[in-house]
């Protein structure tokens, strides 16, 4: 669905989407749903996370992405940070347990490791310092689409007992909640895009809606069971440290692995931005699949992650902004033309 990415303030970012959900937080802390509210409430958020798939499957333009594959190194590379690199860091993770994280929060940290790019914020900032914005389009969709198969398979390969283990039941739950409704979006695109396009505004408030209620529930099964006893502010503390570790080690590894690769500056700014980062609203309903009753720890890592990528993205947006031009790779006059820097950092893109 085409969407217009607004220029960043100048301000650090912490938009009123965030500050939506840290009142959720509070609210399922305060008013955690029991009982018939607590089934309802699941089952509304069943239907949500089929809802967002759905409309995350009609939006994604075919076309685009079958055309964005002219490019393919950058989207393998990206690809690579996403779903090899990051999975690696999260099982290295696995050493600070049980002097620096629980058990609980080290699988979440690997969750997020496991979880596909974000797709609007990579574009933004990537338009930003004048990268390759259409390369950050088919990233992030290219990312997202591997994501509905991958995060879960890794997820199971990876968690084990802890996310569920991978068996009959958890697949079939996969499926149905999340590649089926996809499929069903991608099937029913040429007659319902046109919808989703006069109608993207309300839309776009379904979507956070709809997240807001899967934290809703997953925060409100934690309070009843008890879980949010296990993080003291000693244990928040060292799972921020190991979160901004990890980002930096991510969008170092990016940009100069990417220099290696013997990728242009437009290029390398597209990879870092998309490379390093992670999907908010991709992760969330996952987790819920996933993980189930214990989704409220389990997503508290990506939450705090979510925020911390943007602050510290933005401040390098900037940054890359004023950067010198480069001149453009003498053999690859093709992906130098698509890398050329967009006059305006609003840009349109297809989510």
């Amino acid at each position: 669905m085409s969407r217009r990415i607004p220029r960043l303030p100048s301000w650090l970012p912490f938009d009123a989407y965030l500050l939506a959900l840290a009142a959720t937080v509070a609210l399922a802390a305060l008013l955690p749903a029991r009982g018939t509210a607590a089934d309802v409430a699941g089952g509304a958020s069943t239907g949500a996370v089929a809802l967002l798939f759905f409309l995350y499957g009609a939006r994604l333009s075919t076309a685009e992405a079958l055309d964005g594959l002219k490019h393919w190194r950058l989207h393998l590379t990206v690809l690579a940070c996403t779903f090899v690199v990051f999975p690696l860091l999260g099982l290295a993770s696995g050493g600070l347990v049980p002097y620096v994280l629980t058990p609980e929060l080290q699988a979440g940290f690997l969750f997020l490791c496991l979880v596909p790019s974000t797709i609007q914020s990579s574009i933004a900032f990537t338009s930003i310092a004048r990268g390759n914005v259409p390369a950050a389009i088919c990233a992030g969709s290219f990312s997202s689409l591997a994501g509905i198969l991958v995060t879960p398979l890794l997820a199971a390969l990876l968690l084990g007992s802890t996310g569920g283990g991978f068996s009959v039941d958890s697949l079939l739950k996969i499926v149905f909640q999340l590649l089926v409704p996809f499929l069903a979006g991608q099937l029913l695109r040429r007659w319902v895009g046109g919808f989703l396009t006069r109608h993207k505004k309300v839309l776009g408030l379904v979507d956070r809606g709809s997240i807001l209620l899967v934290v809703y529930t997953a925060f409100s099964e934690g309070m009843v069971a008890g879980v949010w006893h296990q993080v003291t502010p000693a244990r928040l503390g060292a799972l921020l440290a190991a979160e901004a570790v990890l980002l930096a080690l991510m969008l170092s590894l990016s940009w100069y692995g990417a220099r290696r690769l013997g990728f242009g500056r437009a290029d390398r700014i597209a990879i870092q931005f998309a490379g390093s980062k992670k999907s908010l609203a991709a992760g969330l309903p996952m987790a819920s699949v996933i993980f189930g009753a214990h989704a409220s720890l389990a997503v508290l890592p990506l939450m705090l992650f979510h925020q911390m990528q943007l602050m510290v993205c933005a401040v390098i947006a900037k940054r890359r902004s004023r950067d010198p031009e480069e001149p453009p790779p003498r053999d690859d006059p093709a992906g130098a033309a698509a890398s050329g820097p967009l006059s305006d950092p609003a840009v349109t893109v297809g989510r």
